[in-house]
């Protein structure tokens, strides 16, 4: 035979429907603010990325200068106008002699390669110093307005000096 039946308790066993949508929505921002962070990640990382292009790029041209420091005043004809008609395609260095108008020529392709169509550079020479400014569009950046940075406008820069 069996016992006589127990009533269940006075007590709620389990959870209610608004202690489960407040765990979703809790749920919900914390994975929302996981994809913002990794949002953020992958756009510091492609800047972080275009600075070392850059810097690679700028330190590549001042050891061109160097190795060729009798002409060194050729590769101050480098400015945001020399740019024109670069498109950063088919950039090669002859086998033989390679004048510095050439090596201009070929790291100018270069930029527009690595750092896009909006990229530039200007170099100047004053009192036996070599400033080399590049500049490119980075609309991932962050850093001013990103329209202007889609339109062409430069946003990201580096400038670094240093005697040939």
């Amino acid at each position: 035979m069996r016992g006589p039946r127990r009533a269940a308790p006075a007590k709620q066993r389990g959870l209610s429907l608004i202690e489960v949508l407040i765990a979703l929505l809790v749920l919900g921002f914390g994975l929302l603010g996981l994809a913002m962070m990794q949002t953020l990640s992958v756009r510091y990382s492609q800047s972080a990325n275009y600075r070392t292009q850059a810097l690679n790029l700028a330190y590549d041209l001042l050891d061109q200068i160097r190795a060729n420091r009798a002409l060194s005043a050729q590769f101050a004809k480098i400015t945001q106008n020399s740019f024109a008609g670069q498109t950063g395609q088919g950039c090669t260095r002859p086998l033989s002699y390679v004048s510095p108008q050439a090596s201009a020529e070929r790291w100018k392709c270069q930029v527009r390669a690595a750092l896009g169509p909006a990229a530039y550079a200007d170099v100047s020479q004053t009192d036996g110093k070599i400033r080399i400014t590049i500049s490119w569009s980075d609309a991932r950046s962050g850093v001013g307005s990103v329209e202007a940075a889609v339109a062409g406008g430069a946003n990201g820069r580096i400038a670094i000096e240093s005697q040939p």
